[in-house]
């Protein structure tokens, strides 16, 4: 099977660090960098926790780039409220085997993509700062990206009413990837909020007995208490996960092909995804708006979670 390469973008963050030890266990993705941006949490602390997570899967051989501190705009508000103060409260996480390299995120992305023999996929997690940084520094290199799987947006949200956190704290750095002309695939919280795990089914993945089982059933563990005491879902949501598995089973999520926007003006909804999912922006404007989105709406939810265990076992 030929593998995709992917670089993932990440700030790690209880679902980033599920979601990059999925793609670290998948036999269809080949991870060729790990680029941090700051959300969950500090950069410096998501940097930590991105190659705390690489150590725990004994993964040493993926360079690990730090990103900038803030958005595009404005100051960071960070999710330390929901991912605790480390970013990743919960489990005992081991020391790093080693460190970030010299480069930082986007200097990581140049010279991967640069130096890449294919396209190259791009997996973002969270706010979208570096790869619009990306673009606005080598606008020549998005003919070398195969598309982009992302974590963000919905018809509703979850920071304010109208917007998803990670579109949200960098809405301009959004703009700039969603008017970019890449292909998008866009697992936004319609589908990711149904992307749960329950007790029973986390406790069947702490059996598993592999210390990366054992590990993710104690990330869902603190996680959870999120969802179930503020949003009252029936069980754990797992949102990045949801970029990874619609690059590995695509089969198991129902998709349109969208054209979306992304909304910086408004008092109440800055930040917002604009899903234009029958064509009236093309009518009030009366100009062509590109259906450059799939967007995910619906997931077999337990095939998800089936195929989340068969991953996890596979690590050590």
């Amino acid at each position: 099977m030929k593998k995709i390469p992917v670089i993932i973008d990440c700030d790690p963050g209880h679902d980033d660090a599920i979601a990059l030890l999925w793609a670290l266990a998948s036999p269809s993705l080949e991870v060729k960098a790990v680029t941090t941006v700051a959300g969950n949490q500090s950069i410096e602390k998501v940097t930590d926790n991105a190659i705390k997570v690489l150590t725990k899967a004994r993964v040493y051989d993926i360079p690990v780039g730090q990103g900038y501190s803030r958005p595009l705009i404005g100051e960071l508000n960070d999710g330390g409220l929901i991912h605790g103060e480390t970013g990743l409260d919960g489990p005992r996480l081991p020391e790093k085997a080693f460190e970030k390299v010299e480069l930082n995120s986007v200097e990581l992305m140049i010279k991967t993509i640069d130096e890449a023999q294919e396209k190259i996929t791009l997996v973002a997690l969270g706010p979208l700062s570096n790869l619009a940084r990306l673009f606005i520094i080598r606008p020549d290199l998005k003919e070398k990206i195969e598309q982009i799987s992302l974590m963000g947006g919905g018809t509703y949200g979850n920071w304010i009413p109208a917007a998803e956190y990670n579109i949200w704290v960098d809405p301009e750095a959004a703009k700039v990837v969603f008017d970019s002309g890449i292909p998008i695939i866009m697992a936004g919280l319609d589908v990711t909020q149904k992307a749960y795990v329950t007790d029973e089914e986390n406790e069947k993945l702490k059996a598993q007995g592999n210390e990366v089982s054992i590990f993710v059933s104690e990330l869902i563990e603190f996680y959870r208490q999120y969802h179930y005491q503020v949003e009252g879902f029936p069980g754990c949501t797992l949102h990045d996960p949801c970029a990874i598995a619609a690059l590995v089973h695509p089969e198991i999520f129902t998709a349109e092909q969208c054209h979306v926007d992304i909304e910086l003006n408004g008092k109440l909804t800055r930040g917002m995804t604009v899903i234009d999912r029958i064509g009236y922006l093309e009518k009030i404007f009366n100009e062509k708006k590109e259906r450059q989105v799939k967007v995910l709406f619906g997931v077999d939810r337990e095939k998800f979670v089936e195929y989340l265990l068969e991953a996890m076992a596979r690590l050590p």
